[in-house]
């Protein structure tokens, strides 16, 4: 049997750090990691050598313009990352007989929900970024009904910039801090998600995509709804600091891009469908934030 070879974009960020340390782990499969400068997906001639070069039996797709506020201004460097690029990668990956993994967040949503966002609720985005990380969606399934889409949320990782890591800064410099007490969710540990995509594709993505596109899309995050508020009295709380945390209303926390006030994920599915068993998001965090003090 043929060595699996997976190709993972986006090497240098939260999502392909955690996947290149979990990599160790598969030593039956051929990892090929590609940053930028190695694989730049908004240029179509890059993707295309890398395909060329490769061959992958599988791509994980985790390159993304995540600036979101910047996103409403660099409109043309946000499509051509998340929408465009996504299209071109799903169209080689076809072309290559190629499985597809591809990264989209719960930013796809209006956020007007009561209960956790379905794989089949309607799409809404109310900001570019999200109206981008759509289309790439959009894209994809039409280029290669076969890939699979994971839309995560409010990844964290020790790796990177993320709210995890900025407000243990800001606890650790200020007396105390305002944090968005409206907006609601669930944090997801990089770490997880990338576990969770590794034994999707080691079990080569058993799910074969039926005539409803939606089928090939999946929710992942951890386990549990909370505020951004809920969020950094966790972190306050686990690390034992002493900062005066503010709970503040979107109102009051203006930025350029809007979010939206619900983008809780159903994970039903991908339990379902994968066996993946989903950590609380306590038991994440804590395990994020022992590695960060053991750094």
């Amino acid at each position: 049997m043929a060595t699996s070879k997976i190709l993972v974009s986006g090497k240098n960020g939260q999502l392909g750090k955690e996947l290149q340390q979990l990599s160790t782990q598969f030593p039956g499969i051929e990892f090929i990691f590609l940053d930028k400068q190695g694989l730049d997906i908004a240029e179509e001639s890059s993707v295309k050598r890398a395909f060329e070069k490769y061959s992958p039996s599988h791509f994980i797709n985790c390159a993304a313009y995540t600036a979101v506020d910047k996103a409403e201004t660099e409109q043309e460097a946000a499509y051509k990352t998340n929408a465009e690029a996504v299209g071109n990668i799903a169209r080689y990956a076809y072309e290559f007989n190629t499985s597809l993994v591809h990264v989209s967040t719960d930013y796809v949503f209006e956020g007007n929900a009561k209960n956790p966002y379905k794989e089949t609720d309607p799409t809404n985005p109310i900001n570019y970024y999200g109206y981008t990380k759509w289309l790439g969606e959009q894209l994809a399934l039409q280029n290669n009904p076969n890939t699979i889409i994971i839309r995560s949320s409010w990844i964290y990782s020790s790796f990177g910039h993320n709210f995890v890591k900025t407000m243990l800064r800001l606890m650790k410099e200020r007396k105390e801090i305002s944090v968005v007490s409206d907006q609601f969710g669930s944090p997801t540990y990089a770490k997880d998600l990338a576990e969770a995509i590794l034994s999707i594709v080691n079990g080569e993505l058993s799910v074969v995509n039926g005539e409803d596109q939606t089928s090939n899309i999946f929710h992942f995050s951890n386990d549990g709804i909370i505020s951004w508020y809920d969020f950094a009295v966790a972190i306050k709380n686990i690390e034992g600091l002493d900062c005066i945390i503010h709970p503040i209303a979107t109102t009051s926390y203006p930025t350029p891009a809007k979010r939206p006030a619900f983008s809780g994920l159903d994970k039903t599915k991908i339990s379902r469908a994968f066996g993946i068993r989903l950590k609380n998001w306590q038991d994440s965090l804590k395990e994020c934030l022992e590695l960060l003090s053991s750094k």
